[in-house]
């Protein structure tokens, strides 16, 4: 019976985890990324456009891995310094709003799930 509540309340969390981050909007302004690097040289421009795909899909991580990747080089123009530093910040509250969310959603899911068993 515990091994059936382990599975099931890692299962309800998974589904809650989701849930959640499917059901939300993306709420990063890419503009300024795309703005400042338009015309940037094409290793740049080419690591912004990954950027700014990486966020469109919801994918976070990698987002962060190609903003990092830009903040490091040191050719950006002030502008493009500027940009990449406010889209890696909206990134990364991204990032903790969904991990905070999917944090409440497993700890309902396991509330659900204890409160559905029969007591003894």
């Amino acid at each position: 019976m515990m091994r059936f509540t382990n599975w099931s309340v890692t299962v309800l969390a998974v589904a809650a985890l989701l849930l959640s981050a499917c059901s939300k909007k993306n709420n990063v302004d890419t503009k300024p990324l795309e703005t400042s690097f338009a015309s940037a040289e094409p290793t740049s421009k080419a690591t912004a456009d990954k950027a700014v795909s990486a966020i469109k899909a919801s994918d976070y991580s990698g987002a962060m891995a190609e903003l990092q990747k830009l903040a490091a080089q040191a050719k950006l123009t002030p502008e493009q310094q500027q940009a990449v530093k406010d889209v890696l910040a909206q990134v990364q509250k991204q990032l903790s709003d969904a991990a905070s969310n999917a944090g409440k959603a497993a700890e309902k899911a396991a509330d659900d799930l204890q409160k559905s068993l029969p007591t003894r």
